[in-house]
């Protein structure tokens, strides 16, 4: 999918931001996102910059950070309303994640692309399905009945991840200092050009300003198959 492009500016700033309690504790590491229309122009509010994602990646040479770091957690992403809730979900290598159906009808939430590849086949309402998330990488989410459900979970080996605000603020905390690799994801976006925004930064006590991303967006997602590789039919008539 080439509907994205990006262009990105990396700016240092002489003075440092607050750290949290010294090195040990790490520091705070700032970017901005700023999302922008086809023609240079800012996006309006449907289209803040809610699903871009920053992580850093450490150099396993030049820090004194580990991925060996990473803790997996529990989360949860809801069915309901024929959406999912959230949205965009980052969580660390290892982690789980509940998909209950809080629906009345039933749901079939499958991912079949980069990521984890899963199919939980139909489910009731007031049921719940768990996936351990043990491969690192994109997982794109549809429900194989409603073709509007959409979701990403977005599967990382660093605990130095932040999902930018809607006024485009990414905030990473307690990064060590030293060097890593800066990765932005953004949804829809085409994976060599994302790969070209990927370089290498040194974070210390003066440097701790990713400065401003830049990222063209289209108006719309482009449509999806079902787990079939098939167009949706449309939507059955509910009973309640």
């Amino acid at each position: 999918m080439s509907f994205f492009r990006f262009a990105v500016a990396l700016v240092w700033l002489a003075t440092p931001l607050v750290s949290l309690s010294g090195q040990e504790a790490g520091f705070d590491v700032r970017a901005h996102i700023e999302v922008m229309q086809a023609g240079g122009q800012k996006a309006g509010s449907h289209l803040a910059p809610g699903n871009v994602v920053v992580w850093l990646r450490p150099d396993p040479v030049f820090s004194n950070a580990s991925i060996d770091s990473v803790v997996p957690g529990h989360f949860r992403m809801e069915q309901k309303n024929k959406g999912f809730d959230p949205h965009l979900l980052v969580v660390p290598l290892g982690s789980t994640v509940e998909f209950p159906n809080l629906d009345p009808f039933f749901h079939n939430v499958f991912s079949q692309f980069d990521g984890k590849r899963f199919d939980l086949g139909l489910y009731e309402a007031g049921s719940t399905r768990v996936v351990h998330f043990d491969h690192e990488g994109i997982s794109y989410l549809f429900c194989n009945i409603h073709s509007q459900m959409a979701a990403v979970i977005v599967t990382l080996r660093t605990p130095y991840f932040a999902v930018a605000t809607g006024s485009g603020e990414v905030d990473l905390h307690h990064v060590p200092p030293g060097d890593y690799y800066v990765h932005v994801w953004a949804e829809g976006a085409d994976a060599h050009e994302l790969e070209a925004l990927t370089r290498r930064v040194h974070i210390a006590s003066g440097q701790l300003e990713l400065g401003t991303i830049q990222v063209s967006v289209p108006g719309a997602m482009p449509q999806h198959k079902n787990k079939f590789g098939e167009d949706y039919k449309p939507d059955p008539v509910q009973s309640y």
